[in-house]
């Protein structure tokens, strides 16, 4: 049996690394543990879904793909494929798979998601018990279950936490393949890779270099047979990357929807472009600036980002504790033969936290903070198994005996600090975690040594360190289930866990938390210059914001929705049937009740599309409403060149589209005037199109300005 006071059996691996005749056998925790750890983590992935604010972009995409297979395949928003989602579709199929055999809600569409945080959990508790023992494995899983922004985007339906699984699956295989030099371990890491790629793109990439290095250098197999294998393994990561890319640039362009994101309606230009180097260096669709524009969602970009009023109560809890364990750890298997399996992984997993946290911290794209929910198992590795190392170092030796301390000092500083910035939430948690650590570390000095009875002793006081530990995290993380209002986070297209500790979204510093759900901190503007209530503008400027619930007090998907077809708005006999955007469904000032709606389907005249919006939240929220196709013309962010004037004519000719929805500052609001395109076709419906009165569809509220028109084109309107 080993522990996490007694040596491990590996401490002295020799090279090559050769595995123990026959494996110690497990201790009866260890198990138990691990399951008790995934209950755990299942319950605040799952509990209360129906009070999420579910992203409408992706639900959106996953009821079409639902509707049609062609929408499945491109990830298009709306089931007539005019225009898809920003990203490719991998995570969305798996969404669509389930919720096609169970019928389309919340918890169907959200079953892959749970499925995929639980299964995180599970591989590298796998991982790190083959390398440090139970203990670190089991101190692992528990961090990265309680991390807060990952227990927030597991509750979400974004892709990031099908993204985590797969890079997670990936270094751990190549972690297994350094170990014991068989080539398919390394396959099926590429592999994983490369759907990580399929996922979201470059970002599946960013931990790929530490892997490769440490496959290089610590693998015990010869030169030429590790390259071959590298060689074989690049093939199957290309060929796993690039599938589906190829696949669409095969289909001809006027067969296929606008690809959302790209700036030429291919994966190419969207993989180089908007999820490529534009969201580290801004442009491309992405804000620049670092605290402006997509950047702002997270703060001003420096290193200090991941530490800042937004992403310190999220993500930044235990990184201290892990670098001052990855550091120490290093120090420890310093000697070691270069096939060192314990210094191999602590490479691998070093490699992964820095390597993600640099390029999150100097991002200067659209940086959301659920972003950095993929730094969280390499600080769960390295707590669990760096811990471990430090711990025994402790206990061994007289010039560490000051290390470990020291290290859980900091930690409960830094929980302190973090929590005096969420003033007046939980008040108690503050010094309870100050008291617990700090007896805790008392125990620790004076237990250093103890054997036999007052071992159990030293056993109370570490485990004790561990919860002054994860304490903070886990209230943010308990948060999101089993509180609503200021205390449960953001969700929607930008969700967080726990309270709002900031003043805004951006700025120096890095500007608000998560706020009340679905709504945004501090108040004012969003990122990028658009109102926090729909309207206004952000052009060229990152992801928009919110984006949870049916706006107007519509539900959901996510939303509060009875979770039957997630479409409880439909089923409303209050008259909100369809507020289908805040304020209409452009995007502009006033509101547009469910009147606007019933007059589209009555005027609908056997066309494909019910309407077109100039985005695509405006024309998720409607397709969730109507469950009828809606075309969004320019993309997430407004600056997608998806609609043409030849294209429209065509459309409208063929009896395809009647209704058009035009704002003052471009095609249903702001959102879709900052391109010449956007404005090229404006110009065109207002000159051949039949102003719908306001009327007819719709009483406004007295005050209110009517800035977005409604407009009907006929095949008698097209020269």
């Amino acid at each position: 049996m080993t522990s996490a006071i007694e040596p491990h059996p590996h401490a002295t691996a020799p090279e090559p690394p050769v595995a123990p005749p026959t494996a110690p056998r497990a201790p009866r925790w260890s198990l138990p543990a691990l399951l008790a750890i995934l209950v755990l983590a299942g319950v605040l992935y799952s509990w209360n879904l129906s009070s999420n604010s579910l992203n409408s972009f992706y639900s959106a995409a996953v009821y079409s793909g639902t509707q049609s297979w062609k929408a499945w395949f491109f990830g298009s928003i709306d089931a007539g494929n005019f225009l898809t989602v920003d990203k490719p579709p991998l995570a969305l199929m798996t969404m669509g798979l389930s919720c096609r055999i169970l019928g389309f809600g919340t918890w169907q569409m959200m079953l892959p998601q749970v499925a995929a945080g639980l299964g995180s959990i599970w591989i590298l508790h796998s991982s790190v018990k083959r390398v440090w023992g139970h203990a670190a494995a089991a101190i692992a899983a528990l961090v990265l279950a309680l991390t807060p922004i990952t227990v927030a985007i597991n509750r979400d339906n974004n892709p990031d936490t099908l993204l985590v699984l797969l890079m997670v699956g990936g270094a751990a295989l190549a972690l297994r393949a350094t170990r014991n030099g068989r080539l398919l371990p390394l396959l099926a890491s590429a592999a994983c890779f490369g759907l990580a790629f399929n996922t979201k793109m470059l970002q599946g990439y960013i931990a790929l270099p530490v892997v490769f290095a440490v496959y290089l250098y610590a693998s015990h197999l010869g030169w030429a047979k590790k390259a071959r294998n590298l060689a074989l393994a690049a093939v199957v990561l290309v060929v796993s990357s690039f599938w589906w890319a190829t696949a669409v640039s095969l289909v001809p362009a006027d067969d296929r929807p606008y690809i959302g994101g790209s700036t030429d309606g291919s994966a190419w230009d969207l993989i180089m472009g908007y999820n490529g180097l534009g969201r580290v260096l801004g442009g491309e669709g992405n804000g620049g600036g670092g605290g402006g524009g997509g950047g702002g969602f997270s703060g001003t970009a420096g290193l200090g980002r991941l530490f800042n009023d937004t992403l310190g109560g999220q993500i930044s809890w235990l990184i201290p504790f892990a670098v001052i364990a990855l550091i120490g750890g290093l120090v420890l298997r310093g000697r070691a033969p270069r096939a060192d399996l314990t210094r191999a992984a602590l490479v691998l997993w070093g490699g992964w936290l820095v390597l993600h946290y640099v390029t999150f911290a100097t991002a200067e794209g659209t940086m959301h903070p659920y972003y950095t929910t993929a730094v969280a198992p390499g600080i769960a590795a390295l707590c669990g198994g760096g811990g471990v190392m430090l711990l025994r170092a402790f206990r061994t030796d007289k010039r560490w005996a000051w290390v470990l301390p020291v290290a859980l000092g900091v930690t409960g500083i830094w929980a302190v600090v973090l929590l005096r910035r969420a003033s007046g939430w939980n008040g108690w948690l503050l010094p309870v975690i100050a008291l617990v650590m700090a007896a805790a570390i008392a125990g620790l000095l004076v237990f250093r040594t103890s054997t036999g009875r007052r071992l159990r002793l030293l056993a109370v006081a570490v485990a004790a360190a561990v919860v002054a530990s994860v304490a903070g995290p886990a209230a943010y993380s308990f948060a999101a289930p089993f509180s609503s209002g200021a205390g449960g986070g953001m969700g929607g297209s930008n969700p967080t866990a726990g309270p709002s500790t900031g003043g805004g979204m951006g700025g120096p510093g890095g500007g608000g938390g998560g706020g009340g759900r679905g709504g945004f901190p501090g108040g004012g503007e969003m990122p990028g210059g658009g109102s926090r209530q729909g309207g206004g503008s952000q052009q060229g400027g990152g992801e928009m914001p919110g984006g949870g619930g049916m706006p107007g007090g519509g539900e959901m998907p996510g939303g509060q929705g009875d979770g039957n077809q997630g479409s409880g708005s439909a089923k409303q006999e209050s008259g909100q049937r369809g507020d289908a955007m805040r304020g209409g469904p452009g995007g502009m000032g006033g509101s547009v009740d469910s009147a606007l709606i019933s007059y589209l389907e009555k005027h609908q005249d056997g066309a494909k599309w019910l309407l077109a919006v100039s985005n695509s939240q405006s024309a998720a929220q409607l397709v969730l409403s109507t469950k009828k196709p809606v075309i969004s013309m320019y993309g997430f962010t407004g600056s997608d060149k998806g609609m043409t004037v030849a294209k429209l004519k065509k459309l409208v000719k063929s009896g395809q589209l009647h209704y058009i929805q035009v704002g003052e500052s471009g095609m249903g609001g702001g959102m879709g005037g900052g391109n010449d395109v956007s404005s090229a076709v404006t110009t065109w419906v207002k000159k051949h199109g039949t102003a719908v009165k306001s009327s007819e569809y719709s009483k406004k509220s007295s005050g209110s300005t009517d800035s977005a028109s409604l407009y009907r084109l006929d095949p008698s309107d097209v020269n």
